[in-house]
């Protein structure tokens, strides 16, 4: 069992910035990677940035490239998600959770575990 806590999100305008972070506990922390992923309203859950356990790798969506940065602190157990140069479509709730062992980085079947997410949204 884990636990996941997001946090940071908010109201901004376009162009704007926001750092979120994800605070994980329950389990070994530093052994998994670990995802970001989003919802819209109406919209199914997609996958946004995912980092490999020692953050010697991330990954991303193309529609965040360039402008999102994925990052962690091992000994905080804590995934972030600095997300810049932010746009109306990047509005959501942003959810962060561990990939199971084996699985694909980018797909959601592969992430059981969930927090409440943390909204951001994004005016123009």
């Amino acid at each position: 069992q884990v636990q996941l806590v997001e946090s940071g999100g908010g109201l901004v305008q376009t162009g704007g910035s926001l750092r979120l972070s994800c605070a994980a506990s329950g389990r070994t922390f530093s052994t998994y990677a670990m995802g970001w992923f989003r919802q819209a309203p109406g919209k199914e859950r997609e996958f946004v940035a995912a980092i490999t356990w020692n953050g010697g790798n991330t990954y991303y969506t193309d529609s965040v490239k360039g402008r999102f940065t994925i990052s962690r602190d091992n000994s905080k157990s804590t995934v972030y998600l600095q997300m810049n140069s932010l746009k109306p479509e990047d509005t959501a709730v942003y959810y962060c959770s561990p990939r199971r062992s084996g699985g694909f980085l980018w797909r959601l079947d592969d992430y059981t575990y969930w927090g409440q997410g943390t909204q951001v949204t994004v005016s123009s």
